[in-house]
């Protein structure tokens, strides 16, 4: 049954129309903008990128991240599927930023990346398992062969033990409710508040990967010398500990046509 509340409704895509919403901006406002640059040059340094590096930024939001990554003298592409954030984003463009709506489930440039970010979470979002390597596929597509491979993830496992339920929050003027749970694999976050009036329910939606699921799921699609870090210093992924799951692999060298027979 449809929610008679605005916003997503369960049998909707939940990610289309709360990406796309004003207030999914007005809620994670207050992300640190210093920590994400920390997060880029610690990344810079680890993997060693030359200028001049083609970076593909996957599900790039409005921007930030991307827009950074260029005034450190990278070709840089971001995509999104969020109109009004590409819109946004679009303000930042110049010779070496462009900015593209585009589902992540598709391929925008064959063998031309030298390194595809995905950072904040933006993975896991889909209704199923095959989906989901569809996106791992496409960014193999993408890259260049030995082209590197960010998957910025949260980790399962604390992420479970912190499910205590119901938090408030409040963000210019409005007052969010969001309950967190875990449901059929996948952790729920669902948000409601009032606005003018109004009565609003979002939710997000996203599988409960484990570290081993994901190092699957890379490795079955063509990526090998997999490293995993905990943390925007980069530190060693710890499974109790950690506040992330962060995952670099590399896209095999040599010609790898049986898993992508029209990439090569």
């Amino acid at each position: 049954m449809a929610d008679d509340r605005h916003g997503t409704s369960p049998d909707c895509t939940w990610f289309e129309n709360w990406f796309d919403s004003k207030y999914y901006h007005i809620l994670y406002g207050n992300r640190d903008q210093a920590e994400a640059e920390l997060f880029m040059n610690n990344l810079i340094r680890f993997l060693k990128v030359p200028s001049g590096a083609r970076i593909h930024d996957l599900c790039c939001g409005k921007g930030r991240h991307s827009v950074f990554l260029s005034s450190k003298g990278f070709e840089v592409t971001g995509t999104d599927l969020s109109e009004a954030s590409i819109r946004f984003a679009k303000q930042f463009e110049n010779e070496s930023l462009n900015f593209y709506i585009s589902d992540m489930r598709t391929t925008i440039r064959i063998n031309y990346f030298d390194f595809v970010f995905n950072l904040f979470t933006s993975f896991g979002y889909f209704a199923s398992d095959r989906e989901h390597e569809e996106v791992v596929r496409a960014v193999h597509s993408s890259l260049r062969p030995g082209g590197i491979f960010v998957l910025d993830y949260l980790n399962t496992s604390k992420v479970k033990k912190q499910l205590t339920g119901t938090m408030f929050k409040e963000a210019e003027g409005i007052r969010f409710e969001i309950n967190k749970s875990l449901e059929n694999g996948y952790i729920n976050k669902k948000i409601s508040f009032s606005d003018k009036g109004k009565q609003y329910a979002f939710q997000e939606r996203v599988r409960a990967y484990t570290k081993g699921e994901l190092e699957k799921a890379l490795l079955k699609n063509g990526f090998e010398a997999l490293q995993f870090k905990g943390n925007y210093m980069l530190d060693e992924f710890d499974e109790e500990k950690s506040d992330r799951l962060i995952i670099i692999g590399k896209k095999k060298s040599l010609s790898d046509s049986r898993l992508n027979p029209k990439s090569e």
